[in-house]
Order: structure tokens, then C-alpha cells, then sequence
């Protein structure tokens, strides 16, 4: 979907609501990334220098495309932990950005297609070396 492309909901009494694509980006992004299993979203090397620098940037890794007949189509590219597994954790996914993006903006999504681009270890504790050795005086 183009940037300069507006979505609009359901006209009101009062006027229209036009919502800007990088909202809806937004929403997918944060509830794809409360998913249990879900490491991190793809993103770029700005998006890697601003979480450096303190910044999230939710809309990494989300990409949304409209088709012939205006229905939305989102494509999530994330990363999951090692060992869980990717079917369940893919259709989780899916369920909880259908359900988000309709109860904060009421739209329904056409498609949400999941691309896996890795999995990635958790990251082991240090050891503790100073429990190792006993310091205690044996005589």
C-alpha cells in the first residue's frame, strides 16, 4: 500500500474517519510482538540504530497491500524462539492481529500471511564461577 494512500472507515454522522497505513502497520506490529514465541520483527538498519537508541519502531517487518477489490492484506516478517512451535505460534499470530486491528479500527483484514525469516536462540546466562570451587578452610 502506498504511504500516500489513506484507509477510511465507516463514514459517520459527522463527517469521515481516514486513517494514515502506518497506524494500521502500528497496531499489527505491537500485537504481533505480544505473542508468546514471537522473538522480533524484521527491520531495517534504521530501525536497528533507533532501537539502539531507546526508540521502538512497531511497524518494522509490517507490510500492508490492498487488492483489486480494496480489501487489506497484511505480510508479517518475524523471527520466533527457538523451540516453539511455528504452526501454533503462526495462527496465534494471526488470530490476535484479526482480532486488534477490528476492535481499534474496525477493519477486517482479508489476509495476514506470517513469513518466518528466523529462529533464534535465547541468549544463555553467564555461570557463576565463584560457586565452582569451595573456599572453605578444610583441615
Amino acid at each position: 500500500m502506498n504511504k500516500e494512500e489513506k484507509v477510511t472507515l465507516d463514514s459517520a454522522e459527522l463527517g469521515n474517519v481516514v486513517v494514515a497505513p502506518e497506524v494500521i502497520e502500528v497496531i499489527i506490529g505491537i500485537a504481533a510482538s505480544k505473542v508468546d514465541g514471537v522473538y522480533g520483527m524484521r527491520g531495517t538498519f534504521a530501525n536497528n540504530v533507533a532501537k539502539r537508541l531507546g526508540r521502538r519502531d512497531y511497524d518494522k517487518g509490517i507490510y500492508l497491500s490492498s487488492d483489486e477489490d480494496e480489501s487489506l492484506i497484511a505480510d508479517i516478517y518475524t523471527y520466533l524462539k527457538y523451540g516453539v512451535s511455528v504452526p501454533k505460534v503462526a495462527i496465534d499470530m494471526q488470530k490476535k492481529v484479526k482480532q486488534q486491528v477490528f476492535f481499534m479500527s474496525g477493519l477486517n483484514l482479508k489476509e495476514i500471511n506470517i513469513h518466518v525469516v528466523g529462529v533464534v536462540l535465547e541468549k544463555s546466562s553467564k555461570v557463576d564461577t565463584s560457586d565452582l570451587f569451595d573456599d572453605g578452610d578444610e583441615n
